[in-house]
C-alpha cells in the first residue's frame, strides 16, 4: 500500500487576509460598492479640507482672552481653554476643585477595574462600586462634614453636574426598570395595574415637563416647612422617567425567554425571585443589551434639558459663557466642544456595550 505524507496547509490568499481583504469584502465586493466608497471618498476629500483648515490650520489656540483670535480666520479654540474650568467644574469653588478631581479618578479607576478581566476580587469591586462610591462621591462632593467645606448644589455645574446627572440615573434606572418590568407580568391585579399605570403615565409625558413639575409645581404641594434641593427634585424626575422606559426594554426581554426556563425554575423547586435573579433575569438581560445601552445613551443626552430648571450642565455652561459680549464670534466652538463631550462619552458607553454583547454570547452566530 503507497504512503502518502500530509503536506503542510498553504495559507489563505493574501487577497482575502488583512486589510486588503476586508477592504474588498466590504468596500469593494461590486460595482455598486465600488461606486458608492469612490462616491464617499470624494465627499469625504471636499468635506475634511476645509474642516481641517478651519478647525486646526488657521485656527487660535493661544492666549486667554478675545483679542488672540482678532487675526485668526478659522476656530477661536482660546474661547474653549479660557473657559475650560467653567466647563468642566461650573460654579463650584476653585480651591474645592480636587474633591472633584479625586472623585472623577476614582471614577475611572472602578471602570477601569471592573473592565480588566484579571483584576482579583471584581465581584467586591462590581459591589463597592454601587455601595461604596455612591456615598464616598456624594461626601466629597457635598462636604458639611469631616472638614470638608459645605458646597451647595446649586454652585454644581458643567461635565461635572453632566455626569452626576447621568450616572446616577443609570445606576438607579435600571433595578427600578426591572421591578417594574415584573411587577407589569406579575399574575397579582394590584400589582400588575399599578406598574402598568407608572409606566403608561411617565411615557406619555416629555421630559422637559417632568423637570418642570418637579422643579416648579413640586413645592407647591409641599408644606412651607420641607425644602427639598433642585437637583434631587431633578434626579428623582430623571430617574423615573427613564425607570419606565427600561422597564419596557426588560420585559421585552422576559418575553423573549422560553416558557420552558420558568416551568424548568418550578421544577427545581425555585421560588419566584430566586428563579428570576438565578435564571430568567440573566438571560433576558443579555439578550436586551443593546436596548439597555440605547436608554443609557438616550439618558446621558437628556440630561441638558436640566437646563430649563436653572442647573447648568456642560450644554448649559457652555451656553451661559456664550453670554459674554467679548466673545461674540465662538458660538460654533463652544457647540463643538459640548457635541466632543457628549459623543466621546456615548461612544465608549456603546464600544463597552459590544464587547459585553461579544464576551456573553452564547449562542450560535448565523
Amino acid at each position: 500500500m503507497a504512503v502518502f505524507d500530509a503536506k503542510p496547509a498553504l495559507p489563505p490568499p493574501v487577497a482575502t487576509t488583512g486589510a486588503w481583504g476586508w477592504i474588498r469584502r466590504n468596500l469593494l465586493s461590486s460595482p455598486l460598492d465600488i461606486a458608492l466608497t469612490a462616491t464617499g471618498l470624494l465627499l469625504l476629500a471636499v468635506a475634511i479640507g476645509p474642516f481641517l483648515r478651519w478647525a486646526v490650520f488657521e485656527a487660535s489656540f493661544g492666549g486667554t482672552t478675545a483679542e488672540a483670535c482678532s487675526t485668526a480666520k478659522g476656530a477661536c479654540w482660546t474661547f474653549v481653554r479660557a473657559r475650560f474650568d467653567f466647563f468642566i467644574y461650573g460654579f463650584y469653588p476653585a480651591a474645592e476643585r480636587w474633591r472633584v478631581d479625586v472623585v472623577f479618578a476614582l471614577l475611572a479607576t472602578f471602570i477601569a477595574a471592573l473592565l480588566w478581566n484579571r483584576v482579583p476580587g471584581r465581584r467586591w469591586v462590581a459591589l463597592a462600586s454601587v455601595t461604596v462610591y455612591p456615598l464616598l462621591a456624594f461626601w466629597l462632593l457635598l462636604g458639611g462634614g469631616g472638614g470638608l467645606a459645605l458646597v451647595e448644589t446649586s454652585k454644581w455645574g458643567g461635565l461635572m453636574l453632566t455626569l452626576v446627572l447621568a450616572v446616577v440615573g443609570m445606576v438607579a434606572a435600571l433595578p427600578v426598570g426591572i421591578l417594574l418590568a415584573l411587577g407589569r407580568r406579575s399574575k397579582m391585579i394590584v400589582i400588575r395595574i399599578a406598574c402598568t399605570t407608572f409606566i403608561e403615565l411617565w411615557r406619555g409625558v416629555p421630559l422637559i415637563s417632568v423637570l418642570f413639575m418637579a422643579s416648579v409645581m413640586l413645592p407647591l404641594f409641599l408644606p412651607q416647612e420641607v425644602s427639598i434641593d433642585k437637583l434631587l427634585r431633578a434626579l428623582i424626575g430623571l430617574i423615573m422617567f427613564q425607570a419606565a422606559y427600561m422597564a419596557e426594554v426588560v420585559r421585552g426581554g422576559l418575553q423573549a425567554i422560553p416558557r420552558g426556563q420558568f416551568e424548568a425554575a418550578q421544577a427545581l423547586g425555585l421560588g419566584f425571585w430566586r428563579s428570576m435573579a438565578l435564571i430568567i433575569l440573566p438571560q433576558a438581560l443579555k439578550l436586551v443589551i443593546p436596548g439597555i445601552v440605547n436608554t443609557f445613551i438616550a439618558l446621558f443626552k437628556d440630561t441638558t434639558l436640566v437646563l430649563i430648571i436653572g442647573l447648568l450642565d456642560v450644554l448649559g455652561a457652555v451656553q451661559a459663557a456664550l453670554v459674554d459680549p467679548s466673545w461674540d464670534r465662538v458660538a460654533v466652538e463652544g457647540y463643538v466642544f459640548a457635541g466632543f463631550c457628549y459623543w466621546i462619552f456615548c461612544f465608549g458607553i456603546s464600544r463597552y456595550s459590544q464587547s459585553l454583547e461579544r464576551k456573553l454570547q452564547t449562542g450560535h452566530k448565523r
